[in-house]
């Protein structure tokens, strides 16, 4: 009896072992799939990262069968174009400042310009820290336009570093002196030489730390300048004091729609000779032109 017991369990139990045999070996066969799957995923990963950094690198490290093959860096550039290079600024002009310069310029835009010229020139010969200026708002034109509607500000800053230190407006501890009045306020004398902004103006500079020039239609007197303050000038006037973006768009637009109906004038009412003699600039000019502008001056 105890033997056909025995037997009857040891079918039972090889019944059991058979009847779980197809699911371990299932089991098996899944372990092993994913392990080559992850075997292949690894190596997959492995080689396509050793290629990128090898087309990355081509021109120095790489095998020359990899220098003319695509990259995602290279497939980036060309759907996006070209990569415009950030211009290269000169480097910042050192110097011990000697105070700060406010101006506020009057006039119409040609005399505001020319004006603005000026203040560069002699914040330059000054050695003091220019604030971007502040344009007429009150006289026969009535223009609410800031410096900043009008010209690049930007670029105004930026191009002329090399020269001169120009701010958007005063640092907090200056303007707290122009709050409370400490500071000097004047219009300069008409025509004056560069020598009398150097003996005059200076001396207040350096008192009051701040002076403001609430007037600048006097004019730099532009006959027996400096050279190298004559030609700062004219790099403010022709290259520095840029329109912005908006206004020059606007401009080119107006160009294109008069080409396209055919010839056309344009005719400044208000370009009279003596702007062009004030400017300073005889670029592109004869010398018998350059001689008639200096007697125009």
């Amino acid at each position: 009896m105890r033997c056909k017991a025995a037997a009857a369990m040891g079918l039972k139990a090889g019944g059991a072992g058979k009847l779980r045999l197809p699911s371990v070996v299932a089991a098996v066969a899944r372990s092993r799939m994913m392990k080559l799957w992850v075997l292949r995923a690894t190596t997959t990963v492995l080689l396509w990262t050793c290629l990128v950094q090898l087309t990355a690198v081509g021109e120095t490290w790489g095998p020359r069968v990899l220098m003319g093959w695509p990259s995602c860096r290279t497939a980036r550039l060309a759907m996006t174009g070209p990569v415009a290079e950030k211009a290269v600024l000169p480097p910042r002009r050192v110097y011990r400042n000697n105070g700060y310069l406010m101006v506020s310029c009057n006039g119409g835009l040609n005399q505001m310009r020319a004006a603005i010229c000026d203040m560069v020139a002699i914040a330059r010969h000054l050695n003091v820290t220019l604030i971007v200026p502040e344009l007429d708002k009150t006289s026969f034109w009535n223009d609410p336009s800031e410096f900043q509607d009008i010209f690049d500000v930007e670029h105004f800053i930026t191009s002329l570093r090399g020269e001169v230190r120009i701010l958007r407006e005063l640092p907090p501890r200056m303007k707290q002196r122009v709050e409370v009045g400490m500071f000097h306020s004047m219009p300069p004398i008409s025509w004056s030489d560069i020598s009398y902004y150097h003996n005059q103006i200076l001396p207040l500079i350096q008192k009051h730390k701040v002076l403001h020039l609430n007037r600048t239609d006097a004019r730099l007197a532009n006959n027996g300048l400096p050279l190298d303050i004559q030609k700062l000038r004219c790099r403010v006037n022709y290259a520095s004091l840029k329109f912005t973006p908006q206004i020059e768009e606007l401009g080119r637009q107006v160009i294109r729609i008069l080409r396209k109906n055919g010839p056309f004038l344009v005719l400044h009412l208000r370009y009279e000779m003596d702007m062009l003699a004030f400017s300073g600039c005889t670029e592109g000019c004869t010398r018998e032109e350059a001689d008639e502008l200096t007697r125009m001056r």
